[in-house]
């Protein structure tokens, strides 16, 4: 049976009804029908091939959430009837150093899902069993998909720098990354400082979990943030004084970016590090056991992205407003709407 999405048939381009016939399962493969979908900012870059690697016609989708329509013979741990969702990666080699030692968001020859093959702007995708994440009844589906690309992103930047809950931790950029940074950090039970240019975000954030909200666009000239976080995450891809949010750092801190940021990474002044022991750092997606152990937080936490909803239909109505407005914070698309 044919597989109906959505397409673009060259950069920029509208999205149209497309069918294609898939292969045969894989026997380790799992089949999900999708109920829904996120938009990324990384289904724009791939559209409009920003990154030189978008094939066409291009069926985007890589925040995907549903029910197991079909298992491969050799799944071990999925049924049909399952729900489940999908992120970015929809394969690893399995053998290789960084998968068997539990990094498999780390494999050198990953396949991404709406990377030379279809993704979930579908009635349904495919992927190795061991990228799709079962889903506990405590997880709402509608607001789901987002968790698997934006909130593992941000939710593997804190696995992987150790976060404690007495840490104190700065957010930079409150959007679709920076929100679900925020409802993370607080349910771990650290200290959060949201920063923003926005001013009008500060009732909102605060509500997400935030402690304090900072909108001065120079924070680390205030004496009182001087030498104060042990973690600031960068949400965002702007180019910002790195120096200065170094200063920021508590001895041992980390800057850490989960943001295409578009200037070098880096700092002119590098004594502070040195004094300080701090670090400049980034990570990818995260592995299976993160999505897992994400999932798990969020469920127990009852943790939910905050997503505007289109039909399927109006596809490109969302793209629209990705492109060119302002979501609240995340988009997704409801299927068979």
């Amino acid at each position: 049976m044919p597989i109906k999405a959505y397409a673009a048939s060259k950069a920029k381009a509208p999205f149209e009804p497309f069918e294609f016939e898939p292969v045969e399962l894989k026997h380790d493969e799992v089949e999900i029908t999708v109920d829904y979908c996120g938009i990324c900012h990384s289904d724009l870059s791939m559209l409009d091939n920003e990154w030189g690697m978008t094939t066409y016609p291009f069926v985007g989708g890589h925040e995907a959430v549903g029910k197991v329509s079909a298992v491969g013979v050799h799944v071990p741990n999925l049924k049909v009837g399952d729900r489940a969702g999908l992120g970015w990666i929809s394969r690893s080699c399995t053998h290789c150093f960084q998968c068997v030692g539990g990094n498999q968001n780390r494999c050198a020859t990953q396949e991404a899902t709406i990377v030379a093959r279809h993704g979930a702007f579908a009635d349904r995708v495919r992927c190795h069993w061991t990228w799709a994440i079962q889903l506990p009844d405590a997880i709402d589906m509608a607001s789901a998909g987002p968790l698997f690309c934006g909130g593992l992103t941000v939710f593997n930047a804190m696995v992987q720098n150790h976060l404690k809950p007495t840490s104190r931790v700065g957010i930079i950029g409150i959007g679709g990354l920076g929100h679900m940074a925020i409802m993370f950090a607080d349910k771990w039970g650290c200290e959060v400082t949201a920063f923003s240019t926005r001013k009008d975000k500060e009732e909102e954030t605060r509500g997400l979990g935030a402690d304090e909200f900072v909108s001065d666009k120079e924070p680390w000239n205030n004496p009182k943030l001087q030498g104060k976080f042990d973690l600031i995450i960068n949400t965002t891809n702007a180019g910002l004084n790195w120096d200065g949010y170094v200063a920021m750092l508590a001895p041992g801190g980390v800057l850490h970016t989960v943001g295409v940021v578009s200037n070098p990474f880096g700092v002119t002044q590098v004594f502070p590090l040195i004094a300080g022991q701090k670090s400049l750092s980034g990570t990818p997606l995260g592995s299976p056991a993160t999505s897992r152990e994400m999932i798990d937080f969020c469920a127990r936490h009852q943790i939910r992205p905050m997503v505007e909803e289109y039909p399927l239909s109006k596809i490109n109505d969302a793209f629209d407003k990705l492109r060119n407005g302002s979501p609240r914070y995340r988009l997704v698309l409801k299927m068979g709407a």
